[in-house]
């Protein structure tokens, strides 16, 4: 194509219909066609970043491999696309502003007023264009998030007006993604929030191209009719997206109303072949059509909100999938288990795992959880501070080492064997002592983690400030946890295992936000094979 063609997503009506969703779905399509395709997340919140948002209030804080902490939608676009991110694919409000002050600042402006006109939605423009000037693409989706109507989305949407008069109506388009509620006692499909939703974008000067309409019932056709009329766009462009029992039958069922071939049409492109999907048909028939299944419990302290572990989540579908086995994730808050209760707890479980997180609230319970999983030989995985959980239990129970612990949770411990390095000691900022991003690791072969990766050099992402602290490495590989993955760069501990164990690997970096729906990690495909195990061990005795 001659040049990038930008398709904005808009929501409206009410927040979490899926924008994330339809944007991954819609870039998928095009992406099948043979496009090139990054899909960013434009964020209205005045934060920098989501690192240092509670989950509870913002869900999972998603790495990319160059280190940016950003919103959970681009673990989605990574999952679908199987393309990398980076920081440049999550622009929030904060981060604008405090662009635009620092250039204030430096006298930039000349002495003008700054203003949101022009100098706030001129940065938005440059964000939106960054992505494209650095990845050559044909396609560039922009989610806007929140919904229309909101006061901190105006000057998005202001920017949108501009750039698709700017860009010119066959480089830009605009789709709404809004609701039609059903009301049982009338036993009606609603389009009125649709209607005045529309009106919203109106009144800041922005037509949709393209109106998809989240539905729990199918729509009809004088539904349909009613949106195109008065909402302005023709019917072949009123889109529907009824509830899928899985997020990854979005793009079949995009495809089946045809979203992509009226992109295309939109942008005056050939519809030519019908996209190949056939790899995701078969992920799919897998997913539905699994052959066993496997209980794993998940032990973590943001159990509450379901999006607070989404990458942990879905790596399960994908290597479940692979596997043909049905991961049924069981979550228990680490605060609820203590020494009466953990083996009630836990003894159901073909395997166990323990999630990352930060601070010392729940820590005791993660702690006991690896003891049992440790001592009863049930398949563990420890993830972040799984991994150190595991590292602080070993050095309790077996050196012996009984006031262990990170460094932390406990500043004054005598036994530091989670801590600080040397040179992070005198750091002070916020963030500043994070290791973010992908590091290298050197795995060592004959070990659970070479069977599972089958190489010795492979590339992870952090999101961490406590290490394993080496002064205590030879006696953990003495009484048998030793490091069977080091960052060859600084030496590092980046995997810990246990011998005479069936399957016990703690690594210190995320591989959940490495999964893919077509390439499925497989340090949790290995881990779901010892599940399996595990179970007919089970069943035999």
């Amino acid at each position: 194509m001659a040049s990038t063609k930008y398709i904005f997503i808009t929501g409206g009506v009410t927040s979490s219909l899926g924008k994330g969703i339809i944007s991954a779905s819609l870039g998928k399509l095009l992406q099948a066609r043979g496009f090139s395709v990054s899909i960013q997340k434009i964020d209205p919140y005045l934060n920098i970043d989501p690192g240092t948002l509670n989950p509870y209030e913002h869900g999972e804080c998603y790495v990319t491999t160059d280190g940016a902490e950003t919103d959970l939608d681009l673990g989605h676009y990574e999952r679908f696309l199987g393309v990398p991110t980076s920081q440049a694919n999550n622009v929030t409000t904060g981060q604008i502003y405090q662009t635009v002050i620092n250039k204030e600042r430096k006298g930039d402006y000349l002495g003008k007023t700054v203003q949101i006109i022009p100098h706030i939605t001129n940065e938005i423009k440059t964000r939106i264009k960054l992505l494209a000037k650095k990845n050559k693409l044909d396609f560039v989706i922009t989610e806007i998030g929140g919904t229309v109507g909101d006061i901190e989305s105006l000057p998005y949407i202001e920017a949108v007006r501009q750039l698709k008069w700017e860009l010119g109506k066959h480089n830009s388009l605009v789709l709404h993604l809004t609701l039609v509620p059903y009301l049982s006692a009338a036993q009606e499909l609603k389009t009125k929030p649709t209607q005045h939703s529309v009106k919203l974008l109106l009144e800041n000067g922005v037509q949709p191209d393209i109106i998809v309409l989240r539905t729990e019932r199918s729509l009809t056709k004088e539904i349909k009719q009613k949106v195109s009329l008065f909402c302005n766009i023709e019917i072949d462009s009123v889109i529907e997206a009824i509830d899928a029992s899985s997020i990854y039958e979005v793009p079949l069922k995009m495809q089946s109303e045809k979203l992509d071939e009226t992109v295309l049409k939109k942008f005056d492109l050939p519809i030519g072949e019908s996209p190949d999907l056939k790899p995701w048909k078969e992920f799919l028939h897998k997913l539905n059509n699994p052959i066993d299944t496997v209980n794993i419990a998940a032990v973590g302290k943001y159990v509450e909100l379901q999006d607070a572990y989404k990458s942990i989540n879905d790596s399960f579908i994908h290597a479940g999938a692979h596997n043909q086995v049905k991961a049924k994730i069981k979550w228990i808050h680490s605060e609820k288990i203590n020494p009466e209760n953990v083996e009630k707890l836990l003894k159901d479980f073909d395997a166990i795992l323990v999630a990352p997180g930060f601070g010392h609230r729940g820590i005791e319970g993660k702690i006991l959880t690896v003891k049992y999983a440790r001592e009863n030989k049930i398949p563990f995985f420890g993830i972040c501070l799984g991994m150190q959980c595991a590292v602080i239990e070993f050095a309790r129970n077996v050196l012996n080492l009984k006031d262990a612990h990170s460094s932390e949770m406990h500043r004054t411990t005598p036994f530091p064997v989670i801590d600080l390095m040397e040179n992070q000691k005198s750091i002070t900022a916020m963030g500043g002592t994070m290791r973010l991003g992908a590091y290298p690791c050197s795995i060592k072969k004959k070990t659970n983690a070479h069977n599972a990766y089958k190489k010795t050099q492979i590339t992870e992402r952090h999101r961490h400030r406590y290490e394993f602290n080496d002064e205590y490495l030879e006696k953990f590989t003495e009484a048998g946890m030793f490091p069977t993955g080091i960052n060859p760069d600084t030496n590092l501990v980046e995997i810990m295992e246990i011998k005479d164990h069936p399957w016990f690997v703690g690594v210190q970096f995320h591989p959940e936000y490495s999964s893919t729906v077509l390439k499925p990690h497989p340090l949790f495909v290995d881990f779901i094979k010892a599940a399996l195990e595990q179970k007919k061990l089970r069943t035999k005795k």
